[in-house]
């Protein structure tokens, strides 16, 4: 009896040769669709419509078709697993999703500058993580790149990130689990503002000048250095109870005429004196005092890299050490500090960078 070897492989040259004449590849180990898009210069979107593919998951050993091409484009070589000198070389993520030695990671799939964002690791080796942003590496950032870790329990965790004011360049994240390291990419968009010249008279811009900013500006570093475990289980809420504001957050202004431009680091929201002030949740208050330019300011400490700052009150019920619950009264809105009248200016600030207060109320996450 002869063997039917010959006619099976003479059928399977056929199919490749068919499959061939649009373009083919074999899914590896380590493949995702946006390592194959990106080798074979299309989109993930055409890459899925052409597969009739309703997911971004693939399996190793599925065939793919390429776009037409007028011969077999040839499959690129197995990804390597580690870098020259043994570490170990990150795969890319795909679509804002992967999967590292059991852990998923789940990621937004595009930023606005000034976001506070979380990356969701789930798995049973979730616990076990390591996240790096080395896309701050070079940035007006810091800490840049600081090695953190997953906050959370039962499988289930994040990992607190921030897009500094002034980046639209992507965030570039790294997870690590054991010897396994995966890269992922997000896009960022600026916040389309134009600069807004306030020419503050000078019984107002010279506080900028004033010989007690040195201590002031290392008394709110010492608060934004803080590493402290997660003080909050409930959304965060306002701290005024007013809707209106009276300049945005991210807003580049200058200060003088002729002045440089700087990023407005929180939100204004005008109230008139006397109205209570609030802490946004549960936290530790880290300062409170008189200063030239932040005026009656308290800076609470809500743990895992959180701070919140409120500006210009006019009175301060609070002490350094006292602890907080969300919605208490913590002082009262004034016109403190450099202000030309009163309202609160509220701050959150990931490990001191300046983040978009809307993107956390009434919310446990910032997405």
């Amino acid at each position: 009896m002869k063997s039917r070897a010959p006619q099976r492989s003479v059928l399977l040259l056929a199919a490749a040769l068919l499959l061939g004449a649009a373009g083919a590849y074999t899914v590896k180990p380590g493949d995702t669709l946006y390592s194959i898009a990106r080798a074979h210069g299309i989109t993930v979107t055409e890459l899925m419509r052409l597969n009739g593919l309703t997911e971004t998951t693939i399996e190793v050993g599925q065939t793919l078709r390429l776009p037409g091409d007028s011969a077999p484009t040839p499959a690129p070589p197995p990804p390597a697993t580690s870098t020259p000198d043994g570490a170990p070389l990150p795969q890319p993520v795909s679509e804002g999703t992967a999967q590292i030695a059991g852990v998923t990671i789940s990621a937004p799939i595009s930023l606005r500058m000034g976001d506070a964002f979380v990356l969701r690791l789930s798995g049973p080796r979730a616990g076990q993580a390591t996240v790096r942003f080395p896309s701050e590496i070079g940035e007006d950032v810091r800490q840049p790149a600081e090695k953190l870790t997953p906050i959370g329990a039962a499988g289930e965790y994040v990992v607190l990130g921030r897009v500094v004011l002034g980046k639209t360049t992507p965030v570039v994240y790294e997870v690590q689990v054991g010897g396994d390291l995966v890269r992922g990419r997000i896009p960022v968009t600026d916040l389309g503002q134009r600069v807004q010249h306030l020419n503050l008279p000078s019984s107002i811009s010279r506080k900028l000048e004033d010989p007690g900013r040195k201590a002031e500006e290392a008394a709110v570093e010492q608060a934004y250095a803080r590493r402290t475990p997660q003080a909050w289980t409930r959304p965060f809420q306002p701290a005024v109870n007013v809707k209106a504001q009276s300049s945005a957050f991210g807003q580049p202004r200058t200060y003088v005429a002729g002045g440089p431009v700087l990023y407005h680091y929180g939100t204004d929201y005008p109230a008139p004196v006397g109205t209570p002030v609030t802490a946004v949740n549960d936290g530790t208050v880290v300062l409170a005092g008189k200063f030239p330019v932040r005026g009656n300011l308290v800076v609470i400490d809500h743990g895992a890299g959180l701070t919140s700052l409120y500006f210009h009150q006019s009175r301060i019920l609070v002490k350094p050490g006292q602890k907080v619950k969300r919605g208490e009264k913590i002082g009262e809105v004034g016109s403190t500090g450099l202000s030309a009248g009163p309202h609160l200016h509220l701050e959150m600030r990931v490990r001191g960078e300046g983040t978009n207060p809307a993107g956390w109320m009434n919310r446990i996450w910032p997405n």
